[in-house]
């Protein structure tokens, strides 16, 4: 029983990246939206179920569903090899939104919503998300606090003049909430830009996942947690359906999880500076995701 307690937890939270939170943080910070297509979860069968997780951009008194996305990681599951993995998105790629023509990808939820926004992305990578996650990167950052912050390798040298001056340096580095965040959304001081920081939102996932590992047995962390992820999102799925998908990311093999960025070239739309992505290698990801194969990762 404690075994089964303790994978469910580190299941639900390890996908939505979020953890305890405090009693300051209000349970529209989260919303977990299931896409009419989505019939349920057959763990142990021959599904594939995707996620796709938003960092909602909404400003304090904006709406966090109807704001410009940020990050933009779509998790794909297979249940019947327990492998998993993330296709980061660049946030400015230029997409078909369903209803509004060609804008970047993060106006769509804008635009439409999470509906609109998993429209866009199955336009980009040919499967449309069972789910969407949104959430504001302030409970974020009080989530990762709240675990005692986590630990990623940093594989080269960065620093933002308004997020984080003094930067991030090569290696091994301890993040708190704050600086996870910025961690996970400075650009411009990256090499590749908006590849380079879809790549970093996914080695936060992974401090995320490593660090709430480590906790789940501490004595009432799982009864806790359960209770306020519960609480704290905003869902029209069932208890039973969340519960599914807990099982379905528990039984994930840590050893078969594959991390990926859409790729693309850089240009412009008028003024606008954009993302041509890469669709054949988008639709390619989405392809290994099937029942029938593996992921396979990049």
């Amino acid at each position: 029983m404690k075994l089964v307690r303790t994978v469910a937890l580190v299941a639900v939270l390890a996908v939505t990246a979020f953890v305890v939170p405090t009693s300051a943080v209000q349970p529209t910070d989260v919303s977990l939206v299931r896409i009419r297509h989505a019939e349920g979860v057959a763990v142990g069968g021959e599904d594939v179920i995707w996620i796709l997780a938003v960092g909602s951009d909404a400003r304090p008194g904006q709406a966090m569903t109807r704001s410009r996305g940020d990050a933009l990681q779509m998790v794909g599951i297979n249940t019947r090899t327990g492998s998993a993995t993330a296709i980061g998105v660049p946030r400015d790629s230029w997409v078909a939104i369903p209803g509004h023509g060609r804008e970047k990808i993060n106006s769509a939820l804008y635009f439409a919503g999470p509906r609109g926004m998993a429209g866009a992305m199955r336009n980009l990578v040919g499967i449309e998300p069972d789910y969407v996650l949104v959430t504001r990167f302030p409970f974020f950052e009080d989530m990762v606090d709240d675990i005692g912050g986590i630990t990623v390798t940093n594989p080269r040298r960065f620093q933002d003049p308004y997020l984080k001056k003094e930067g991030f340096k090569q290696g091994r580095i301890h993040l708190d909430g704050y600086n996870a965040m910025a961690f996970s959304r400075i650009r411009k001081g990256l090499v590749g830009g908006d590849f380079d920081r879809s790549a970093n939102q996914q080695r936060t996932l992974r401090g995320i996942h490593a660090r709430i590992r480590s906790q789940a047995a501490r004595p009432g962390f799982i009864e806790r947690g359960v209770m306020t992820v519960m609480a704290h999102t905003d869902t029209n799925a069932s208890p039973a359906e969340l519960f599914e998908i807990a099982q379905a990311v528990a039984q994930v093999d840590p050893r078969k999880i594959t991390t990926c960025v859409v790729r693309g070239r850089i240009g412009f739309v008028g003024a606008a500076s954009v993302v041509f992505p890469d669709v054949a290698q988008a639709r390619r990801l989405g392809r290994e995701a099937r029942p029938d194969a593996a992921l396979r990762g990049c």
